[in-house]
């Protein structure tokens, strides 16, 4: 596993609003004195979803000078680091004077945390509003990032990016790219969506990959006729991960008959049960009497809070099951889903037993919004796995490819456009 990366953020004036006097920042006395600027909440969710530590590295002379206690700035510490979700605040205490090898610009917060974490400072990234925070991220080894705020003083100089607040500062980093294998908050486990065989059991191979999911709609697809066979035989191939495989009867009772004889064609066998059937009436009796029998469930096809929470009720003390909200169908209505989709992870928090998957989804940035609202799980189909290397690509880059692809596509299409000849020939 790749070590992992960290953006290290100065307190007054990054995290919250600094006390401005004749053109220079102080920091807050009190804990009541403490304003979050706004943008840190945004800027902290983004880079906590990318996967990076968050470590608050700060100067605090006052308490040498002896104007501030340790006791008040470890309170506005833990405000802090509970309304951020920041991983850790170090502080240097002493003054100038005291020539110690942790108050910036000496690197010594950062090493430190460094050697704590295992980070990987060449990854990393300084934010900070003053010269010191700056320098001392460049003699750690960090990127680093300068917010200027017009203090009357002098500026970071050699800085990576010069940003007007943290939430510019933020997306410039993240447009630096984030590929996956360097994701080191990486959460949300990945099933392959789909039902051609030969491209299932090629899967099994990828560590990635954690379960798998099929319907009869796939199924179809790929001219799949004889589906006990199919289902035989990709158990055979592929008998360590959890699969799902989908009852297509429409009465209650019809669909409680298929549920147990797909459950019983293995121990990693999630039968996969519609909320309602087609006349849309609720299958909670199904889903409840196959729980109750020991049958491990995949209720698909929820798109609302109501039928999340129906479903809920009815796998109460069942074994292992899943809850499928079509996160993709939401979309397509143009309602947003995270928030529907973050709720659902929070009806599922006091249920051990039931984990929620993210299905539909429509492109990978799916898979980061999934693993930022803590979603168990996201089914990819193979068109959205072929696309995973572009995980975190440089936008840059990808925009020259683009323009190359253009080029490309014009020569081998033979495309011609007569021009009018320069006036500088005639």
């Amino acid at each position: 596993m790749a070590a992992p990366r960290a953006v290290f953020l100065d307190r007054d004036g990054v995290l919250n609003r600094a006390i401005v006097r004749d053109g220079r920042p102080f920091a807050p006395a009190r804990v009541e004195d403490l304003e979050i600027l706004p943008e840190a909440r945004t800027a902290c969710a983004l880079l906590r979803a990318a996967g990076f530590l968050l470590i608050g590295v700060t100067n605090q002379p006052d308490i040498a000078r002896g104007t501030q206690t340790i006791e008040a700035v470890e309170e506005i510490h833990r405000l802090l680091q509970r309304e951020l979700g920041l991983d850790a605040i170090r502080f240097c205490p002493h003054d100038d004077t005291d020539r110690c090898s942790c108050r910036k610009p000496a690197p010594g917060l950062l090493l430190e945390e460094a050697s704590l974490r295992n980070i990987d400072l060449s990854a990393s990234y300084m934010v900070g509003d003053r010269w010191k925070d700056t320098e001392a991220g460049q003699r750690a080894g960090c990127r680093t990032i300068f917010i200027n705020r017009g203090y009357r003083e002098p500026r970071g100089s050699g800085c990576d990016f010069e940003a007007a607040d943290l939430r510019e500062a933020a997306l410039w980093i993240l447009e630096r790219g984030t590929p996956m294998d360097r994701q080191t908050d990486w959460k949300t486990r990945i099933f392959a969506d789909g039902a051609d065989l030969p491209s299932m059991l090629r899967l099994a191979s990828d560590p990635r990959i954690c379960g798998f999911t099929t319907n009869p709609t796939l199924m179809r697809k790929v001219g799949v006729t004889d589906y006990e066979r199919f289902a035989r035989e990709v158990l055979a191939g592929i008998p360590d991960r959890p699969i799902s495989f989908e009852v297509f009867a429409d009465t209650l009772d019809d669909m409680e008959r298929q549920g147990l004889r797909i459950a019983g064609w293995g121990g990693n066998v999630y039968v996969k049960v519609p909320v309602t059937n087609t006349a849309g009436l609720s299958t909670a009796p199904v889903i409840r009497s196959l729980a109750s029998r020991g049958a491990k469930v995949n209720v698909t096809a929820v798109l609302t809070l109501d039928q999340v929470q129906d479903t809920i009720q009815a796998l109460e003390g069942a074994p292992s099951a899943f809850i499928s909200v079509f996160a993709g169908r939401i979309a397509d209505t143009g309602r947003d889903p995270v928030p529907i989709m973050a709720a659902a992870v929070e009806m599922l928090k006091s249920r051990s037993n039931l984990e929620l998957i993210w299905a539909s989804p429509r492109e990978i940035l799916n898979l980061v919004q999934a693993n930022a609202i803590g979603c168990h799980i996201i089914t990819l189909t193979p068109e959205l796995l072929g696309k995973l290397p572009l995980f975190g690509k440089s936008l840059e880059e990808f925009s020259l490819e683009t323009v190359q692809m253009f080029h490309r596509d014009a020569q081998a299409a033979g495309l011609k456009l007569d021009t009018l000849p320069d006036p500088s020939d005639e």
